[in-house]
């Protein structure tokens, strides 16, 4: 590597805080995945994988669960997701990494399991507005129940950028998984309202 890039990444890691370094890390592994396979997907698979998405109420439509988070239609639906992920995620790791990984399985577990159980027959549900969504209830509900200041800092915040979007849980705009959206607001506050327990676990150090 070119000695000025060494240099300047060396200045990089003086200038960030360590905590801030980490986070940065765990949110950018989670863009690189989810950008490498809409790539994989759309320059090689031919739109494959959108196929491994949850469809309601069918044992194949069961494995969605797992990977209709990870996958989306095209560049435009990826890029709608990208910025409230970051961000929201970002609110949600400032509690600790081991809170965030619990918040995010709960909302993704509980978001597929609830798609799969009420979404509209026929219908095939992809996408990680399931996520931005539970990231966006667990960190309203949250502010209202913690009232620690970090808590209802970090909800209106939240509520000031992405507020809006609590209209994505009812079935107003055609083609959109308003079921995801739904279940995995549900999800994060189910996290939120747990979180006292979830914070008393170990938590990795970030």
């Amino acid at each position: 590597m070119p000695e000025p890039i060494q240099e300047f990444l060396q200045f990089l890691s003086q200038a960030i805080p360590a905590d801030l370094q980490r986070q940065g890390q765990v949110l950018g592994l989670m863009i690189l995945v989810l950008w490498g396979l809409e790539l994989l997907d759309e320059l090689f698979l031919n739109h494959a994988l959108n196929r491994l998405g949850i469809r309601p109420r069918t044992l194949r439509g069961l494995q969605g669960v797992l990977w209709a988070p990870l996958l989306h239609g095209d560049f435009q639906h990826l890029a709608a997701n990208t910025m409230p992920l970051l961000i929201l995620g970002w609110f949600v790791l400032l509690s600790g990494l081991e809170p965030f990984v619990i918040v995010t399985l709960t909302i993704w577990l509980f978001s597929g399991l609830g798609v799969w159980l009420v979404g509209r027959p026929r219908s095939n549900h992809i996408g990680a507005s399931s996520i931005v969504f539970g990231y966006l209830g667990f960190l309203l509900l949250r502010g209202y129940l913690d009232r620690s200041p970090m808590a209802v800092s970090l909800a209106a915040m939240a509520g000031l950028l992405y507020g809006g979007m609590i209209w994505g849980v009812l079935p107003l705009q055609r083609g959109s998984s308003w079921e995801g959206h739904l279940c995995g607001f549900l999800g994060g506050a189910l996290a939120a309202y747990y979180f006292a327990e979830l914070s008393q676990l170990p938590r990795f150090n970030l």
